[in-house]
């Protein structure tokens, strides 16, 4: 009963750790209460009156866990927070690279608590079983973040090589038509709202902010890490410092994506027989068997057969 007490108390410890990460906010909950109240017209008594209004998450629980975030960032490699900082770059994620650690961290603890539960008291399994769930419990809880990181990262890079070619067009028929490519990339930024049109308005920005229009592009590219993006910013950047019509490249690439497009729906499609394989194996054949020779088998179970059956 008190490994159950203290099971608990750390799953809900978890899972208020959990929903105060999940609040990435980084304006003052003080200050944006002020403002709510000066837009009503409200007469504003004191700042304690104010401060007691704003909910117990934001007083309390968000800036707790955003100090102990900074705390992991102390303990942890700096190697390992860049590689960790540039797959939330990838993922196209603005999450604090010390609040994804302090997730992994949180995850871990509730699975293992999970896989405690299991082993312990659920199943009443044997010590070492029981330490076996509970070990797993924390291996899950560890990895599963990043796994679930992984799969952002290749979802993003699939949205983008899928958006890409109609950008291109999109942006040869503005430059045809006499706007410069970097209103051309604005019309895009207008049109579509996908990942790749939120990079090419970042874009826009930066170079807005004096950032040069080729380091701008680099950026973009490392960002998405996406061998048909790379190829794109590599000829629009080389087009620029040789003096090549742009509308030129523009055309070469639109042409080139288009051909790589259709060579994926071709491999797509000659992948399908193979992975069809497997369910019809295991699942449609079965069933025909039992369809098609499962009368005949009942008959020869009805009549003697020489004790076959």
């Amino acid at each position: 009963m008190e490994l159950l007490i203290v099971l608990v108390i750390l799953a809900v410890v978890a899972v208020m750790v959990y929903l105060g990460l999940r609040e990435d906010r980084r304006t003052d909950p003080l200050a944006d209460r002020l403002a709510i109240l000066a837009d009503r017209n409200e007469v504003i008594e004191s700042l304690d009156d104010v401060e007691l209004s704003i909910s117990f998450k934001e007083r309390i629980l968000i800036p707790l866990f955003k100090s102990f975030a900074r705390v992991v960032v102390r303990f942890t490699p700096q190697r390992q927070l860049e590689e960790t900082r540039r797959q939330l770059e990838l993922a196209g994620q603005t999450t604090d690279p010390a609040t994804f650690f302090l997730q992994r961290i949180v995850f871990t603890v509730a699975f293992g608590i999970g896989g405690a539960l299991l082993g312990f008291q659920v199943m009443k399994a044997p010590t070492l079983n029981a330490i076996a769930y509970t070990a797993g419990g924390v291996a899950l809880g560890y990895y599963f973040p990043m796994l679930s990181l992984k799969s952002k990262i290749r979802k993003r890079q699939e949205n983008i090589v899928k958006a890409l070619p109609d950008a291109l067009d999109l942006l040869v028929i503005c430059v045809e038509a006499g706007l410069g490519f970097d209103a051309a990339m604005g019309k895009v930024y207008e049109k579509w709202d996908n990942e790749l049109a939120l990079a090419f308005g970042r874009v826009l920005k930066e170079i807005q902010l004096g950032k040069l229009r080729r380091d701008a592009l680099k950026d973009m590219a490392n960002r998405m890490d996406v061998p048909d993006v790379n190829a794109f910013t590599a000829a629009i950047i080389q087009a620029e410092q040789l003096g090549v019509s742009m509308s030129k490249i523009l055309r070469i690439q639109a042409d080139q994506m288009r051909v790589k497009r259709r060579q994926r729906a071709q491999e797509k499609a000659q992948q399908a027989p193979v992975k069809m394989m497997i369910p019809m194996v295991l699942l449609i054949f079965p069933s025909i068997w039992v369809v098609l020779l499962g009368p005949a088998v009942i008959q020869l179970m009805n009549t003697n057969s020489g004790g076959a059956f």
